[in-house]
């Protein structure tokens, strides 16, 4: 069974926040790090990975994402803040050696901590 995430990216400055949703995690994430795509991320250089979220279907991915886009700033401030208190780059130590398996495991263990 395929697993949808729902990310929220930021800049550096924590000033701009990009909603989205992927299959792909690792892929997408190295997307936006790479500036892969002219866009909203690559104009505002979003690319620090500081929330995520799995979800069980595309269909829920999209609802998910749509809902969020809806929230205010300080409503999706206090979801990020939740799961992750500091803003950190939750894939700053990604590796492009890392199997999908061990980067996924990494990104919940950077949550978790």
């Amino acid at each position: 069974m395929k697993t949808f995430y729902v990310y929220i990216l930021t800049n550096i400055n924590k000033t701009v926040l990009y909603i989205g949703f992927t299959d792909d995690v690792i892929r997408r994430i190295q997307e936006h790090k790479n500036k892969k795509y002219e866009g909203f991320t690559k104009l505002y250089n979003v690319n620090r990975l500081v929330y995520f979220e799995k979800l069980d279907t595309v269909e829920e991915a999209m609802r998910r994402e749509k809902q969020l886009k809806k929230w205010n700033r300080n409503w999706k401030n206090d979801l990020i803040n939740k799961q992750n208190p500091d803003w950190k780059d939750l894939s700053q130590n990604s590796d492009k050696k890392l199997t999908d398996l061990e980067f996924l495991e990494m990104l919940f263990k950077n949550v978790n901590n």
